[in-house]
């Protein structure tokens, strides 16, 4: 993951605001993510090149994108600060994470910014095994993996810049287009291919702890 390396910098921040909000129990926070990621699923669904110059649904979607991000990274911040670190919480937190990922790129893949169904469906494909390779390795008791090129906080930016910058361009052209494409469609293009490179990066490197093990 790129950006998990950064995590470490913007800690204190998170830190910061979640010692605002020790009073709010972290369930409800992971809750209110999915609220947000269906509500951003909706918007990109709704958005379309026609119209977004007028209704800025892009940029509503980018709002509760954001919205999504920031609590599903507060909610495991308070747990910590108030001692309610917990297998169920962590098991709500992962499931809820992987329905809003559909939610989320699932709008952008069933709007008519993507005119290829099957790029959608690999994308979806993609980031759900990237998911699930992670959290399978940790079942099986080698650590969590969160290795590979693309993450959720990886993902999670793209969701927010891109649709800025597709919006953007609808500005200086008609259609926003790139070679061919949306930038929205390079994104899910991009989610299909390094996603499915990540899931087979975390399988090779559980398998590989699975061959060290064995030999002990």
């Amino acid at each position: 993951m790129v950006l998990n390396n950064k995590r470490k910098d913007i800690d204190p921040l998170l830190n910061f605001v979640a010692k605002h909000m020790i009073n709010i129990n972290p369930n409800t926070l992971s809750w209110l993510s999915l609220l947000f990621a269906l509500i951003a699923g909706i918007f990109f669904y709704f958005s379309s090149p026609n119209l977004e110059l007028n209704n800025f649904c892009l940029c509503i979607a980018v709002f509760f994108v954001f919205l999504n991000g920031f609590f599903d990274a507060i909610d495991g911040k308070i747990a910590k600060l108030t001692n309610k670190i917990s297998k169920k919480g962590d098991f709500l937190d992962h499931a809820i994470d992987r329905y809003a990922d559909v939610f989320i790129i699932g709008g952008l893949a069933l709007s008519p910014w993507c005119r290829f169904n099957i790029i959608g469906y690999f994308a979806i494909v993609g980031v759900l095994l990237t998911s699930y390779m992670g959290t399978q390795a940790q079942a099986v008791g080698y650590k969590r993996d969160y290795s590979g090129l693309l993450g959720r906080a990886d993902r999670l930016v793209l969701l927010m810049f891109a649709p800025i910058i597709q919006h953007i361009l609808l500005y200086f052209t008609s259609v926003g287009i790139l070679l061919e494409l949306y930038i929205l469609e390079w994104v899910l293009i991009y989610f299909a291919i390094v996603g499915n490179i990540t899931a087979v990066q975390r399988f090779y490197s559980t398998l590989k702890w699975f061959n060290k093990s064995f030999k002990k």
